[in-house]
């Protein structure tokens, strides 16, 4: 094997780490400072030391980083890389299960279940318990929930009680689908995804012996995103290392933004208490963007006090500062963002090289909407487009109904929702019904309600009052009106028992519900959805080919990317950062901070971040909005202001 030369191809900072002595070690690596290249040199390191390739273990939080590292590697030391024990936390505990699952139960044959495969069998336990036509969670919504409580470890009646009042009633019964769940699993011999940790951890913390042989093995553990590590996921690589104490993590705590699916924050910030005498080192050598942009980063990071302190440096020559975008709405911000593309576009950069980033995917609706009239290809890597989700086309389905008795499909869509009623059910309601329903008669209402099964009956009989005030109030005018009306009487509590992510989808919602006020009525609103609709259906034809597109992104989605130009939207307080986050947990503004700088730090050469002035109300009236604390926290010398004047 030839000698490599590791001062020749690392930086001093990088170079440390890579040859920092046996024990604990913490590397902290900021946005672009070459970690994955650290973690590639400190296994080419070890093996050059002579150290067994099967003694090293290196964990990643994906297959391909993992693929990736290991290739990177055997370019740099060869094929002797070849006996790694590299992969995810799952893949590692899948492997160690297959040798040992007899110690805790199993057969080593045990069969994983997939996403489909749990749900299916967490419907069967709901039918058992005939509870499946009730006012009770859908199965995804209860997969959400069993799989948040194995992952934070947190028993299932605390974790309702604290992030999921709206189940409180329901207690008894969710746990109890929860045990047959659990048993009926055991029974068939499989696990599910999150079972593979939480029976690894259970195999170290009980089979003493097993735990040794492994800790044996292992001489050396990696760990990569060491910031997004869960409580069961820290534990296991604790004692994993516990004996030869050779364990180097590498991570970025101004990075740590998933929470909220469980990631531990304090994983990475307890790490020099729980290993006392660990060797810390800092990457702040920056590859990836321009000083301008490094400047925003550090200033708005600056703001939260618990944490590494370092500071992004550039290797770059400056550029231009980023721009702050000061906008009149949502609407001037979209009509602005094109225009924006479009003069990237003339100097020089591709639609691909351009992202839009936001914090929740309700706040790229009117952008959305002006990419598709103009024709400009975008794909959505942050979820479904808007017209095309199910929460949205649920709620339009009243509003088509009340519009044509005769529309079929939308009274399927209706009637799909209540409990009890299937698509063949719905479809006899329908012939039953003489293949029109006119909610404005009473007969055909009461007839509805007469021939539904039971369960049903109750959230029909919620919503009969809007059918009946579309004509006597003259709703026709006020598609926004009947949306919210619909919502409040039966969708707000539909939405809490059937997706796991409700909240997000009911800000979708209520956003279509300002985008209605546009329209002088009903009819030319859905004219306008239906057209967008088909737009849409053009325009993502580019979706899965080399064309070039704009990417819309979720910052949270974008982290780990890079592209030359980045805008950012709505940055005002409560938009970004979320209202929501910063109510419900003490160290929600920290969090919120860090996706800030996420958002930033995914910028190369051109940044921009969109402050728009005021937010339309359902009324016509407007919300003033406040500048984000984080763009207010930001010298004034250190970016430019934009007033584009769009009328």
């Amino acid at each position: 094997m030839a000698k490599i030369d590791f001062e020749k191809a690392l930086n001093p900072e990088q170079l440390a780490a890579v040859t920092s002595p046996d024990g604990p070690s913490l590397v902290l690596a900021a946005a672009g400072t070459g970690k994955t290249r650290t973690l590639v040199y400190r296994v080419a390191r070890l093996v050059e030391r002579g150290v067994d390739p099967g003694r090293i273990l290196l964990l990643t939080f994906t297959n391909r980083a993992s693929k990736e590292m290991l290739e990177r590697a055997r370019d740099v030391v060869g094929d002797g890389v070849g006996g790694v024990w590299g992969g995810t936390f799952h893949h590692m505990a899948n492997r160690i299960l297959r040798h040992h699952a007899r110690a805790i139960g199993y057969e080593p044959g045990f069969v994983i279940l997939d996403r489909d495969d749990s749900l299916s069998l967490i419907s069967n336990c709901v039918k058992e318990c005939k509870l499946q036509d009730k006012d009770f969670p859908k199965r995804d919504v209860l997969m959400s929930l069993f799989s948040s409580a194995a992952n934070t470890e947190v028993a299932l009646p605390i974790l309702i009680e604290k992030r999921f009042g709206q189940f409180a009633t329901e207690m008894d019964k969710i746990v109890r689908i929860h045990k047959m769940y659990m048993e009926r699993k055991f029974k068939l011999g499989s696990m599910d995804f999150d079972d593979l940790l939480v029976n690894c951890l259970k195999l170290f913390r009980d089979k003493e012996e097993t735990l040794g042989r492994y800790q044996e093995q292992f001489q050396h553990v990696l760990v990569d995103e060491y910031q997004d590590t869960n409580t069961i996921q820290a534990e296991m690589v604790d004692r994993l290392a516990a004996k030869n104490r050779n364990i180097l993590v590498v991570g970025d705590d101004f990075q740590s933004i998933y929470s909220w699916r469980g990631a531990n924050y304090m994983n990475i910030m307890s790490f020099p208490e729980r290993y006392p005498g660990a060797n810390v080192y800092k990457l702040e050598t920056n590859y990836r963007s321009v000083p301008e942009i490094l400047n925003v980063a550090n200033a708005c990071i600056a703001g939260n006090p618990e944490q590494f302190q370092k500071t992004l440096r550039a290797t770059r020559e400056a550029y231009k500062k980023p721009a702050v975008a000061k906008l009149r709405d949502g609407d001037e911000q979209a009509r602005y963002v094109v225009e924006h593309i479009r003069t990237l576009c003339r100097s020089g950069y591709k639609l691909s090289d351009i992202a839009v980033l936001y914090r929740a995917h309700f706040h790229a609706m009117e952008l959305q909407i002006e990419l598709t009239h103009q024709r400009m290809a975008h794909v959505i890597t942050s979820g479904v487009r808007f017209f095309e989700q199910a929460h949205i086309k649920d709620v339009c389905c009243v509003l088509r109904l009340l519009e044509k008795p005769t529309d079929e499909m939308a009274f399927v869509r209706l009637m799909g929702l209540f409990p009890g009623v299937g698509e063949k059910t719905a479809e006899k309601l329908w012939h039953g019904m003489g293949d029109h329903f006119d909610g404005n008669d009473e007969v055909q209402r009461k007839k509805l309600l007469e021939t539904v099964k039971p369960a049903a009956r109750p959230g029909i009989a919620k919503i009969m009052p809007i059918f009946a005030a579309y004509r006597e109030e003259e709703l026709q005018d006020d598609a926004g009106e009947v949306i919210h009306r619909f919502t409040k009487e039966f969708y707000e509590h539909y939405a809490s028992e059937t997706f796991d992510d409700d909240e997000r989808r009911l800000d979708d919602i209520m956003e279509l519900v300002l985008y209605t006020t546009k329209f002088e009525s009903t009819e030319r609103f859905l004219t306008d959805v239906a057209l967008l609709t088909n737009l849409d259906a053009e325009i993502a034809a580019v979706d899965g080919t080399d064309k070039p597109a704009i990417r819309l992104s979720t910052v949270h989605q974008a982290k780990g990317l890079e592209y030359p130009a980045v805008i950012v939207l709505w940055a005002t307080d409560g938009m970004f950062p979320s209202s929501r986050s910063m109510n419900e947990s003490p160290q929600g503004e920290a969090e919120e901070r860090r996706l800030f700088y996420v958002a930033v730090t995914r910028a190369k050469d051109e940044l921009c971040i969109c402050v728009p002035e005021v937010r339309r109300n359902r009324d016509g009236s407007v919300i003033y909005c406040t500048p984000s604390r984080f763009v207010e926290e930001i010298p004034k010398g250190f970016v430019r202001e934009v007033r584009p004047g769009f009328i």
